[in-house]
């Protein structure tokens, strides 16, 4: 279902973020970030003059990981920054992130080694999508491991109380994951 109507209303910034997941050929996975600021009409920076439709932001972060979301290599890019020479510089930080774990408590990792003046408010920003979507990546390949083993209900799914859709106790998994809802207690 769509929003509704909006009020009448006019663009002043989009941000977009978009992830790309890799397998590649040696087991790996990379994952490519990228985060792009673009106003719509010309503003003007302590740099200088910024025209509409001009990346503010282009902010680049690829991570490697393996099966167990480990992450065994990290860089970031900075095309278009409001302060060249500065932020772009920041980029080599982003190698803190190996040896973080995309499953246990990245985002808190995240900001210990990387907050405020440690990292890029965007580029860190950024880090944060990336625990979601490589488990959105893996998802194709975990289902297709559960069905090629023809035993798809011998391990829990990992995605069970992920949501809201999919609590153990809920209709979802009910009908979805029958082995794993888990039926109220009358009483």
């Amino acid at each position: 279902m769509p929003l509704s109507t909006p009020a009448p209303r006019s663009l002043r910034h989009t941000r977009a973020i978009t992830v790309e997941a890799y397998a590649r050929d040696d087991g790996l996975w990379d994952l490519d970030a990228r985060i792009r600021d673009i106003k719509a009409r010309d503003i003007v920076l302590a740099s200088g003059n910024r025209p509409a439709g001009t990346a503010v932001h282009d902010l680049s972060l690829r991570i490697t990981i393996n099966r167990d979301l480990e992450i065994v290599d990290a860089e970031a890019a900075s095309d278009s920054v409001p302060y060249s020479g500065h932020c772009d510089t920041i980029g080599p930080a982003y190698k803190k992130l190996i040896g973080l774990s995309l499953a246990k408590h990245f985002r808190l990792h995240l900001k210990d080694r990387l907050s405020g003046v440690l990292g890029c408010t965007h580029l860190t920003e950024l880090a944060q999508v990336l625990p979601t979507a490589a488990i959105q990546a893996f998802a194709d390949d975990e289902f297709e491991i559960r069905n090629a083993a023809n035993d798809g209900d011998a391990v829990r799914p990992y995605e069970i109380d992920r949501c809201h859709a999919l609590r153990a106790d809920g209709p979802a998994v009910a009908k979805y994951y029958p082995r794993w809802v888990i039926k109220a207690v009358q009483g």
